[in-house]
């Protein structure tokens, strides 16, 4: 009866961890959308602890590309000190805010496709609205 338990623990676990991936909500992009800046709001900042700040557990969004993009923007403002979390097919990557973006966590570049999923968290504990803006347009 034993050997019961390691396979169901694995099964609850994979249908928690798809659950809480399907409540993320997902944006498809593809070269040249509209509206362009596409612009989400949320609550930042989360009780999980990570090496890119306070973070949610789960994502605060997420993107699938569904082409490459050879520049996109994702900027994100809030009253605090916000991070960017991002995992993706290129890998793991932390943007934090800084002086040079006036205190907004961006990045821009290329982009190929796949699906990303994006942790918007705090520096500080502290939770505070935020606005995410996904633009494809060089300012």
């Amino acid at each position: 009866m034993n050997w019961l338990v390691v396979p169901t623990a694995l099964v609850a676990n994979l249908i928690l961890t798809t659950a809480a991936l399907a409540d993320a909500p997902v944006i498809k992009i593809a070269p040249n959308f509209q509206p362009d800046p596409i612009v989400v709001q949320g609550t930042s900042g989360g009780a999980k602890n990570s090496n890119c700040g306070n973070i949610s557990g789960t994502p605060s969004q997420v993107i699938q590309v569904t082409q490459p993009l050879p520049y996109l923007q994702l900027q994100v403002k809030t009253e605090g000190q916000p991070t960017l979390l991002i995992e993706g097919p290129g890998g793991r990557f932390c943007v934090l805010a800084d002086q040079f973006s006036g205190g907004s966590a961006q990045i821009s570049g290329f982009w190929q496709p796949g699906r990303y999923s994006l942790y918007i968290g705090e520096r500080s504990p502290a939770r505070h609205p935020y606005t995410l803006s996904i633009s494809h347009t060089k300012k």
